[in-house]
């Protein structure tokens, strides 16, 4: 059979699968009217499973490629069941409250004090005074501190590093983000030039260890090893500056940045020593309460799923559904002691994209999931900066 014959074969066919899928959504509207009626949640795991199972039987050797198929239109049938029944009503609720407020972030933080980690110099520093221009700026030994300090009402925001091009994210930030559940709403991407530093009285010859946090030691990991030095994790790059400029050990080496080394007296041996000339590190400012910016052009959320195949395809697409461009995916397993005993292993998810809830269908979505998905959290709609260097 010729291509052209094939391809009009399969014009036949097409031909008849739509009106049968337009006439199973309709179908799936009469079941939303229905439910609204008995008051019965959208989403029926049982109830899909079976149809998954039903049709993977009956597809022959294609029973992978039928399981995909009506994965797929389950969940636009629950896409449209979810807007007939105005679902997230408390979500869509506190969107409009806080759309109708439309605070900037300056004005936001306006006389208000800003929790970082580390010490002055830290990259950290860097993107604080980015987001915050002006602002008194607090710091703390570690993250968790900083999720503290917010939580307690110290500092009204806080600003930590969620991910780098090199080293990857920053679990303990994520762990932190999805345990607390603030709201995220500010954001900006430096691109990280790492120095090699010593005391005064230290040279390339002298080094024996090399103190940095974690990422920037996973970042210039190649440097390390080539001169055959033990490396000892700090909680901060400017934090292991400031040490090293007190202790004036020659046999220390520093990795951090030209600000902090300057700031603490070290004396720079080598520049932009990371592995990636393109190394960058994203950051982002917490808050207590929502913050919706008129030019918000990132949205954060989460929530969990059983691991279960098949269950985060079914809330991915939706997002392809919207035109919605997932920039972040970050799964985290949910500790054993949130988890009541017999349930299956599941994971939080932590999400990134592109978009504006001042766009009915964004928002719509959202409303969707948060009515739908368990453990789900708005994080926020915020402006991202663009990339900067330091």
């Amino acid at each position: 059979m010729s291509l052209n014959k094939i391809r009009q074969k399969i014009d036949e066919i097409d031909a008849q699968l739509l009106p049968l899928f337009v006439e199973r959504m309709k179908c799936a509207e009469v079941v939303a009217k229905t439910k609204m009626e008995t008051n019965l949640p959208i989403f029926n795991a049982e109830r899909e499973e079976q149809i998954l199972n039903k049709v993977a039987s009956r597809a022959e050797e294609y029973d992978c490629e039928a399981k995909m198929l009506y994965t797929t239109m389950m969940a636009l049938s629950r896409a449209r069941q979810h807007k007939m029944m105005l679902s997230g009503s408390e979500t869509r609720k506190e969107v409009e409250q806080a759309l109708e407020r439309r605070p900037t972030l300056d004005e936001s933080s306006l006389g208000q004090t800003i929790a970082c980690p580390g010490v002055d110099g830290s990259h950290s520093h860097e993107a604080a005074r980015l987001l915050f221009p002006s602002r008194n700026i607090a710091f703390y030994e570690c993250f968790q501190e900083v999720f503290q300090s917010v939580e307690r009402g110290d500092a009204a925001f806080g600003l930590v590093p969620v991910e780098n091009s090199s080293a990857g994210s920053v679990t303990e930030v994520y762990d932190l983000i999805l345990k607390y559940r603030f709201r995220i709403v500010g954001a900006t991407t430096l691109k990280i030039n790492h120095c090699l530093a010593v005391p005064q009285n230290g040279s390339l010859e002298t080094i024996r260890t090399i103190y940095s946090h974690p990422q920037a030691l996973a970042q210039c990991s190649e440097l390390i090893a080539k001169h055959h030095w033990e490396s000892i994790e700090y909680s901060n790059t400017a934090t292991a500056a400031k040490m090293a400029g007190e202790k004036q050990n020659p046999s220390y080496g520093v990795i951090c940045s030209r600000i902090a080394a300057e700031e603490y007296g070290l004396k720079i041996l080598a520049e932009n020593v990371q592995n990636n000339d393109r190394n960058r590190t994203r950051f982002i400012a917490i808050h207590r309460d929502l913050l919706l910016p008129e030019d918000a052009n990132k949205i954060s959320l989460c929530f969990s799923l059983p691991h279960t195949t098949g269950s985060l395809y079914s809330v991915l697409v939706r997002f392809a559904m919207n035109g919605l461009n997932l920039t972040k995916i970050e799964s985290r397993p949910i500790s054993s002691d949130s988890v009541s005993e017999g349930d299956r292993f599941e994971y939080d998810f932590y999400l990134d994209f592109t978009g504006n809830v001042s766009n009915p269908k964004t928002l719509d979505l959202i409303c969707e999931l948060s009515s739908e998905m368990p453990n789900f959290s708005f994080l926020g709609n915020y402006v991202e900066l663009t990339e900067r260097s330091v």
